[in-house]
């Protein structure tokens, strides 16, 4: 079905003409995801951890299995990893690695409370036959790596570090971008910028994200790389709405995000919301729990 987005318009005339939303369709995808079973806020090293707010860890064990469930009912394939005892952010699997076929770059975390994470996924990524080269500098996986078909985009300012871009780029054989991160708030690409379509269907590439997050250089950036992209407000972006996953089609987000949701259905995608607010609390939502194993 086509899809008719008013927001996107040409002029002609004294009237607008609206523009037909591209065709979206779903491509199958493999996800890797922890177990929530040692997640707890114990420690704050981003500004909406707070250890004084207790975590009801059955509840978000309930919203972690709701979020697996949806993947598996979309037609997503999602591995389990079981964390290490004593980490509790383990469960944020997107920061592990930025895994692309047959080879990752491993993860180096800015925190000492999150360094073990990195060897065991390591390991367990090497037991799945992936060949893994660990960071020699400050990288967190996806939360500062999103893939798209043709690009990376590689964010830096708070936890992954410029010479970490040179060094993924030598792992992964695509050109890195890199966008600096200015926002304490939005300390992870991945809560900055949501991947919509990676381009390598028949839909171009397409993101969303919040211009303020960034420096006016990597807004520059992002504009020209990206003319026809999504750009959230503040609040929007607080809502951890562009903590996101799509499939090209299903954009799973989380159900505060209702004003995005509904600016997704008039670009012609499938917004499907969940309730993972519990995870909140860490700074984290979708994509934080979600790292994908890109074809």
């Amino acid at each position: 079905m086509t899809v008719l987005d008013p927001h996107r318009t040409r002029p002609t005339g004294r009237h607008p003409s609206p523009v037909l939303a591209p065709l979206r369709s779903a491509r199958t995808r493999g996800y890797v995801m922890c177990r929530p079973t040692e997640f707890s806020v114990e420690y704050a090293i981003n500004p909406w951890m707070d250890p004084s707010r207790p975590v009801d860890r059955s509840r978000a064990m309930r919203q972690w299995e709701g979020l697996v469930e949806t993947y598996r009912s979309l037609g997503h394939v999602v591995e389990v990893v079981d964390p290490l005892p004593g980490q509790p952010d383990m469960v944020f699997a997107a920061n592990g690695a930025l895994v692309v076929g047959d080879v990752a770059y491993g993860s180096q975390f800015r925190f000492p409370e999150r360094a073990a994470e990195a060897a065991a996924v390591a390991t367990w990524l090497r037991d799945r036959g992936v060949d893994v080269t660990p960071a020699s500098h400050p990288a967190e996986g996806e939360g500062d790596f999103l893939v798209l078909g043709h690009v990376v985009l590689a964010g830096t300012g708070f936890r992954t570090s410029l010479a970490a871009h040179v060094e993924a780029a030598t792992v992964i054989d695509r050109p890195f971008v890199t966008l600096e991160l200015v926002d304490p708030a939005f300390y992870h690409l991945d809560v900055a910028l949501g991947v919509l379509d990676d381009g390598r269907g028949a839909a171009a590439a397409d993101i969303a994200y919040y211009p303020g997050a960034f420096s006016a250089h990597s807004r520059r950036t992002l504009r020209e790389l990206f003319p026809d992209a999504l750009l959230v407000s503040r609040d929007e972006a607080l809502t951890f709405g562009l903590n996101l996953v799509s499939d090209g089609l299903h954009v799973v987000l989380p159900q505060e995000a209702t004003a995005l949701a509904a600016r997704l259905r008039q670009r012609g995608y499938d917004p499907v919301t969940v309730e993972l607010d519990e995870f909140r609390k860490s700074g984290g939502s979708v994509k934080c729990c979600t790292m994908e194993h890109h074809a």
